[in-house]
């Protein structure tokens, strides 16, 4: 009997702990934070408009790695290394001067309020639906990490540009994620911009289905030898702006990085997810924000765990 009491009272803790995320969490100790972080964000893409897909990108990488808790955002120590000398994010990584220009901001309305983690997440959601993507509720309440994660940066808990099918599925698997919160999570690569060395050994592999003007087209900016650097869009048609045309372009054989491509053909088991959202943007759009609230939820601190950073690059 004690040993289920004592399960049970774990238990009531760990959903306390759990529902301390709420849209609404900021409502009464901050409750400008959401629009001042917005406001930022906004400016932000009005001066670069491919900063949408690294802020998307950013609340990515930031919640794989031991879960949403702006790890990501720490400079490296003389004690501790940095996520963002990570192999996934090194010089590519990008928005971390904006989330902590709007850390500043909010600072400046509720010190010592809002976490980074938080405003990241917020900022990933401003930053889709500034360029036509979906307006969803993001749940805020989270604290941020005392330390970095490098290690398990680089451990395989960040997706290759090589991943195959199943190494995708299992990663999102562990992460709490489905078959279809990995399709549409994916789609978020209508935004944004590859470097050739992500793509190129796909252009000249003899045995790829990649469509061959869209890789005449490509090996422009991508040359055999050199150019590693350059950048391309990952999506060739409308790549500042959210919408569906991934997924068609997947179903061409227009996919840029190969672990877009596996997505789709060959039988792929998520092929008829691919199909749906090709056809379907509004159905894409509602699984892409409820994606992204679940992958908000990744292991969270909340409640007395961690700490509120007074900036966000380095620990109180």
């Amino acid at each position: 009997m004690a040993i289920f009491k004592t399960f049970v009272l774990l238990l009531s803790l760990s959903c306390f702990c759990q529902a301390q995320l709420s849209p609404t969490f900021y409502d009464q100790s901050c409750p400008n934070a959401l629009s001042t972080i917005r406001s930022s964000i906004r400016t932000a893409i009005s001066r670069e408009r491919r900063m949408a897909a690294s802020l998307i990108r950013l609340h990515f990488h930031d919640c794989f790695v031991n879960g949403c808790d702006a790890s990501v955002m720490l400079v490296a120590t003389p004690t501790m290394e940095s996520e963002r000398d990570a192999v996934a994010n090194f010089q590519s990584a990008r928005g971390f001067e904006v989330i902590d220009q709007a850390k500043s901001a909010v600072e400046r309305v509720c010190p010592g309020v809002v976490s980074c983690a938080d405003i990241i997440a917020v900022a990933a959601r401003d930053a889709s639906e500034y360029v036509g993507g979906p307006r969803y509720a993001v749940k805020v309440g989270r604290r941020d990490s005392t330390t970095a994660f490098k290690a398990i940066a680089d451990s395989g808990d960040l997706p290759s540009f090589r991943a195959s099918l199943d190494d995708l599925s299992d990663l999102f698997l562990r992460k709490g994620l489905n078959t279809r919160d990995l399709v549409a999570l994916s789609g978020a690569h209508t935004l944004g911009q590859a470097t050739c060395v992500t793509f190129k050994e796909r252009l000249y592999d003899s045995s790829s289905d990649i469509d061959a003007g869209f890789s005449s087209t490509r090996k422009r900016r991508c040359p055999v030898n050199g150019g590693d650097a350059n950048l391309a869009p990952l999506d060739q048609v409308t790549p500042n702006s959210f919408d569906n045309n991934y997924y068609r372009n997947l179903m061409q054989k227009k996919g840029l990085l190969a672990s877009d491509q596996v997505l789709f053909g060959s039988g792929a088991s998520t092929d008829s997810i691919v199909s749906e959202y090709s056809r379907n943007p509004s159905r894409f759009a509602s699984d892409y924000a409820a994606a992204m609230i679940k992958m908000g939820d990744i292991q969270t601190l909340t409640g007395s765990a961690g700490q509120i950073r007074r900036i966000c690059t380095a620990v109180n």
